[in-house]
């Protein structure tokens, strides 16, 4: 039988002390638990400062500051001036807000090199699928465009990058799917200051950017041709030898 000493050691043990959160990352929770319970939605305006700051039992102080905070992540946009025009509204989270949050993580380290290649291959097969399943003409069009200026870019480190990056960005918008291309811009934008670092070192620039580029070409025949398993397959191939060659130790 445990004694009443043990009993009260593994109590301990599971109910240590919690530690106390900020006024303003209490109110930040409440706002995130609004929103992900549907009970805020784009548009919605949140209660004056006064008033969120007594029914939250928390000093306009903390939900000035949590209001800063969401504000920086995109998540609020705050109109002043009076009228209904006026306020804290909440907004919808643009591409740009979560590239510079995939940004400094990756620059931080939090997510390596081979961690972003794993979520592109995850991510650019289900868009480049996708594609060959839906291309219309708008998406062939930009996608042509987008070929035509990496054609014109070989050899080109920096502007190579960029028609790399919008050919890639095509086929994310020609999958139908907003959020795929908003991952996929996101990630791009995050890899982009190493990305060009690692275009800088490579030696061979001229012979791998035409390599690269007929990858590209390879992708885009498959994805006019309707075979989405084959453009999946060659944008993976693509991914995958691009990372190993530009990033390799």
């Amino acid at each position: 039988m445990t004694s009443l000493s043990s009993a009260d050691e593994t109590d301990n043990g599971l109910w240590s002390p919690v530690k106390r959160a900020r006024a303003h990352e209490l109110v930040i929770e409440v706002i995130e638990d609004r929103i992900l319970s549907g009970a805020l939605r784009v548009g919605d305006a949140l209660p004056p400062e006064r008033e969120l700051a007594a029914n939250l039992e928390v000093s306009r102080a903390g939900v000035r500051e949590a209001v800063r905070v969401l504000e920086s992540q995109g998540v609020l946009r705050s109109q002043p001036g009076a009228g209904a025009a006026a306020g804290t509204f909440v907004a919808a989270l643009p591409r740009e807000a979560l590239s510079r949050f995939l940004r400094l993580h990756v620059a931080l380290s939090n997510f390596t090199i081979e961690d972003v290649t794993e979520a592109r291959i995850v991510l650019e097969r289900a868009s480049a699928a996708s594609a060959a399943r839906r291309l219309d003409d708008a998406a062939h069009a930009r996608l042509v465009a987008a070929l035509a200026a990496g054609d014109a870019a070989i050899g080109d480190r920096q502007a190579f990058n960029e028609a790399d990056t919008r050919f890639h960005l095509a086929i994310a918008d020609a999958s139908g799917s907003s959020l795929s291309a908003a991952l996929t811009g996101a990630i791009r934008e995050a890899v982009r200051v190493p990305l060009q670092h690692a275009i800088e070192r490579n030696s061979d620039w001229g012979d791998q950017s035409a390599l690269l580029q007929s990858e590209h070409h390879a992708i885009f025949q498959a994805i006019r041709a309707g075979d989405a398993d084959r453009a999946a397959d060659v944008t993976e191939a693509h991914i995958r030898r691009a990372s190993s060659v530009l990033f390799a130790a």
